[in-house]
């Protein structure tokens, strides 16, 4: 695999990522992606109504108030 393959490869990976984390509108207009922006992993429905507009889960949001990066 060369220079053009990887990047090529990694091109894709982002765009599956962009259109898996593709926003959901809210009622009251803010917005919530499906998944987290540190692990990918899906941020529970729960947590989207609760805080609408949050971009973390709740554990990677508790390590980027600490400080931490997710």
């Amino acid at each position: 695999m060369d220079d053009v393959d990887i990047a090529r490869r990694n091109q894709e990976v982002d765009i599956r990522r962009a259109l898996r984390n593709r926003s959901v509108s809210r009622p009251n207009g803010d917005i919530s992606p499906l998944t987290c922006e540190d692990c990918d992993k899906e941020i529970p429905e729960g947590r989207r109504k609760a805080v609408p507009g949050c971009t973390r889960c709740v554990a990677c949001q508790a390590l980027f108030e600490r400080g931490g990066n997710g």
